[in-house]
């Protein structure tokens, strides 16, 4: 029997070496499992107890993991992207969002940067944004002159935001492994999505100022309408969706008042904007949108105003769909993912663009995808029970906190293994062989000593670290050597951009990303804000 500090050490060691030979993080897991249940019980357990004792194990671990409802949303979510990335929905939106920012400085750039953010916001699915972005944002960039490692840095790091903007599919395995709720993970990482997002915006903002050569201006349009006039349609674009979202919701208000499902009743939660105490609120809202379509902004401004955003109209419907139904307690985040298909098959219908071809080709790209997602989920669960049950847990937690480390000083030790981690290991294998190990410890420590500024609750932390895990996968999808970011915009980048160049754009946008770390890791409140 081999003692569990060692049998650690040949796990590390044996993990890196399985994967530098080109092993499937799956299988590198799941032979692992088997071999740490060899060296800890004796290899007996392979053939006089198969199927009982420690061996059985690993099997209840991973039907666990496989039966898991809320598990069905990953493959959904990845569906939906698969048809986002096909359809015409992105391009409309990409071109919507180019005519409202083409005279800014950098303004290609932030528009990448904010068709990333509505992107992740439908979808939760890293690589097809990445590879998205670098199909239609790319090649404009460096036909208008940017700088390359802006285009680069901005392409990557801003498709790297599904990973902290909800619906997350890492925040979603984090919640199945630690048993957290899912819905309140997506609300803590709101702020902290959006002010990473942010600070990629603003850094493109900087940089272009200081130096207008990385960013330079398009060729004006003369029939582009200017600055103030550009605004009012704007404006008058936000009324007319506004008036159609308000008149929906007083359509729906009186149907639920004349069924009389909307009666007040002691112990039912209220129908959200569905009561008849909402309805003067909804109808003073679509007076006051009226208002500002017909009087303010005027009818033909408003019209042509429509005419250059409407390209946003379908996205907000699909994040209106997906993020509305959980929020406004319609649904749990499995149905949401699939009434999320739903709603861009039918835009796509609608659209004229959802084809048998597209539809077979995003069926296909689900499967080869889910199929990685879910091996990595059996190896990582069977290899993270076998650690499990030969002691690794209690061997590590009691290494950590008996190292006699301050409370912060151990965290960012789990920082710093999570970061390098992260250069070498799938996300999924993270979560399920680290987490386990991590949490606990994480949940010992003083909670009053966990941060810098404001005062992080107890019955919070275990939402905090997730959060935090997650800003350190987006620092790890532009990691080098196996940042997963590069080799899906080296999938679809110009043959002169070589892996090299793109790891070299990835630089600011890294040290970014550890800055919005530290500050979680300095205010950890920011998190809990909206919860």
């Amino acid at each position: 029997m081999v003692d569990i500090g060692t049998l650690s050490m040949i796990l590390l060691l044996g993990m890196f070496a399985l994967l530098a030979i080109g092993m499937p993080l799956g299988f590198a897991s799941a032979f692992l499992a088997v071999v740490t249940l060899v060296l800890k019980f004796d290899v007996d357990i392979l053939f006089n107890t198969f199927g009982r004792g420690p061996f059985s194990v690993l099997g209840q671990a991973v039907y666990r993991q496989m039966t898991n409802y809320v598990l069905i949303s990953v493959p959904l979510f990845i569906f939906m992207a698969a048809l986002l990335e096909r359809s015409g929905i992105a391009k409309d939106m990409y071109s919507a969002l180019n005519q409202l920012l083409s005279r800014t400085r950098g303004g290609i750039a932030l528009v990448t940067s904010l068709m990333a953010v509505i992107m992740a916001a439908m979808s939760g699915i890293i690589g097809g944004e990445v590879v998205l972005l670098g199909l239609i944002a790319l090649p404009q960039m460096l036909r208008l002159g940017y700088n390359q490692n802006l285009a680069i840095g901005t392409i990557c790091a801003s498709g790297s935001l599904g990973t902290m903007i909800p619906p997350s599919i890492v925040l979603i395995f984090y919640g199945l492994v630690t048993e957290t709720s899912i819905k309140a993970l997506f609300t803590a990482s709101f702020l902290p999505g959006f002010m990473l997002a942010s600070f990629f915006m603003i850094y493109i903002l900087f940089r272009s100022i200081m130096n207008p050569e990385m960013a330079p201006l398009p060729p004006e349009d003369p029939t582009d309408p200017k600055g103030k006039e550009k605004g009012l349609m704007f404006l008058g674009f936000l009324g007319r969706l506004f008036m159609w979202i308000t008149g929906v919701l007083i359509a729906r208000n009186l149907f639920f008042t004349v069924t009389g499902d909307n009666a007040v009743t002691e112990g039912v939660e209220p129908i959200f904007l569905g009561m008849v105490s909402d309805l003067p609120y909804i109808i003073g809202a679509f007076v006051i949108c009226a208002l500002v379509v017909y009087l303010v902004v005027g009818k033909d401004r408003s019209k042509e105003g429509w005419d250059m955003s409407k390209g946003l109209v379908a996205p907000i419907i699909v994040i209106g769909v997906v993020l509305g139904s959980i929020y406004g307690g319609i649904t749990g985040i499995t149905e949401a993912a699939g009434m999320g298909v739903v709603a861009v098959f039918v835009i796509g219908l609608v659209r004229r663009e959802m084809t048998f071809d597209i539809v077979w080709d995003s069926l296909m790209r689900t499967l080869k995808s889910t199929g990685t997602i879910i091996w990595v989920t059996i190896g990582a669960a069977a290899l993270a029970a076998a650690y499990t049950l030969a002691g690794g847990p209690t061997y590590v937690a009691n290494m950590i906190v008996g190292s006699d480390l301050p409370t912060m000083g151990v965290i960012l030790v789990m920082m710093f293994i999570f970061l390098i981690m992260g250069m070498f290991m799938d996300w999924v294998g993270i979560v399920l062989l680290i987490m386990p190990v991590f949490l606990p410890i994480v949940l010992r420590l003083p909670v009053e000593e966990i941060g810098v500024l404001g005062h992080l609750e107890a019955r919070h932390v275990a939402i905090w670290f997730g959060v935090v895990f997650c800003m350190n996968m987006q620092v790890s999808f532009l990691s080098p050597p196996f940042g997963p970011a590069a080799f899906y915009l080296k999938s679809v980048a110009p043959a002169h951009i070589s892996l090299t160049d793109i790891f070299k754009g990835f630089l600011p946008f890294i040290a970014i990303q550890l800055i919005a770390l530290s500050v979680l890791l300095i205010w950890p409140p920011i998190v809990t804000l909206f919860l």
